[in-house]
């Protein structure tokens, strides 16, 4: 008889060592905001979806609906209080309304008030006794925007969107996609120190571009903006045990020498006045409700990500190129010919499927996710001052 005998032990099944944070409760604000914050202007459509007919949307977990009358967006709660059906579902049978395709009852768009009940006659008693919750709506950038808050007057929308846009004239790009996974996801991902020098640099908007193999940076704070600054990049690095690992290759532009902190990626093009005029101390920033910035040399990126629900988003993301009259026609070309489909397509589409495959927390953070860490501090301070600023005016409890 020959006996075998196996020289390999046996394989012991590791259970892992995966210590890290089981939820978000450091910051309980932000934890809570898993259908977003309130108090703040968000863009839902463009401007030419939205004509005489309601054009229905969600935002928030909230059902409304806006619609156009003498040129003018209005914005209303999208269920009538009568039986409940979508408003959204009716139309204009009088300038100025908008009338519930079930039984007539007729609002006014301005103040949501109970105009007519067709159904019951010109002197039906209900009118005067139903006010439909209404909102305000503003148009910017070819974009309709809805403030969703607590009963407090909404800010200027200005003194919302980025700076530099406000006050210079710029020709943009817009992409407006629905999108699965929480805001916050998005959010986290566009803000994310590490990602993009691993996941995108298989991306074709990357191909001919070196990528840093990893950063040193810090978060500076500058208004309502987090900026990360760039202290180092290493284009090439030596891992003990496995071996090197380079940003590099033969086919793509050379890194630059020094440290930049517009754009991640090698280039030599003049920095725009307009937006070096602006002094970013970092290519790439974020603010309230939930806005990235990244500064590249012709032109700034910019990626909303507004919450629908719980579970999907609305990524908004605008292409600035600060040029006006015959020099920003070629932008146009430009956008619709290759960085629509490269940039908010194919490079984009790669933090899609990220945001929808991300299941956090629990999670267990690494050195580059302090980017993530403070801004979810400036979530939590920014909401608590909000906070602050409404039970001052009684419209929260203590």
């Amino acid at each position: 008889m020959t006996e075998t005998v196996n020289s390999k032990p046996a394989r012991r099944h590791r259970a892992g060592r995966l210590p890290g944070r089981q939820d978000w409760s450091s910051w309980p604000h932000y934890q809570a905001a898993n259908a977003g914050f309130r108090g703040y202007w968000y863009p839902v459509c463009f401007s030419n979806q939205v004509g005489e007919k309601p054009h229905a949307v969600t935002l928030l977990g909230e059902r409304l609906f806006v619609i156009r009358d003498k040129g003018k967006v209005f914005g209303m709660k999208d269920r009538c209080p009568h039986r409940g059906v979508p408003l959204s579902f009716g139309n204009k049978q009088f300038p100025g309304t908008v009338s519930c395709v079930y039984h007539g009852w007729t609002f006014d768009l301005e103040t949501g008030e109970l105009k007519a009940a067709i159904t019951d006659g010109p002197q039906s008693p209900i009118c005067g006794k139903v006010t439909q919750p209404t909102y305000d709506v503003e148009e910017r950038l070819g974009m309709v925007w809805v403030f969703v808050g607590d009963g407090e007057r909404p800010h200027p929308i200005d003194e919302q969107l980025p700076e530099e846009l406000v006050d210079n004239p710029a020709v943009v790009g817009v992409r407006i996609q629905s999108r699965e996974g929480n805001w916050r996801f998005a959010c986290e991902n566009g803000y994310d120190e590490g990602h993009a020098k691993y996941l995108h640099r298989t991306s074709l908007w990357r191909l001919f571009k070196p990528m840093p193999v990893w950063n040193t940076t810090k978060i500076v704070r500058r208004g309502r903006w987090i900026f990360r600054v760039q202290q180092e990049q290493h284009w090439e690095a030596d891992f003990p045990g496995l071996g090197p690992w380079s940003g590099t290759a033969w086919y793509k532009a050379r890194p630059p020498k020094t440290t930049t902190n517009v754009g991640n990626t090698a280039t030599h093009r003049e920095v725009n006045p307009t937006i070096a005029a602006q002094e970013f101390p970092g290519f790439a920033s974020v603010s309230m409700p939930g806005v990235l910035r990244i500064v590249y040399p012709t032109f700034i990126h910019y990626e909303f990500y507004v919450p629908v629900d719980a579970d999907n988003h609305l990524y908004v993301g605008v292409l600035a190129d600060f040029r006006k009259g015959f020099r920003a026609l070629p932008f146009y070309a430009k956008y619709l010919g290759a960085v629509r489909w490269l940039f908010h397509g194919q490079f984009s589409g790669q933090d899609k499927w990220m945001v929808e495959v991300t299941d956090a927390p629990p999670e267990k953070l690494y050195r580059p996710d302090d980017s993530l860490l403070q801004w979810r501090k400036l979530a939590e301070d920014v909401t608590e001052e909000r906070m602050d600023r409404l039970r001052a005016q009684g419209l929260v409890g203590d």
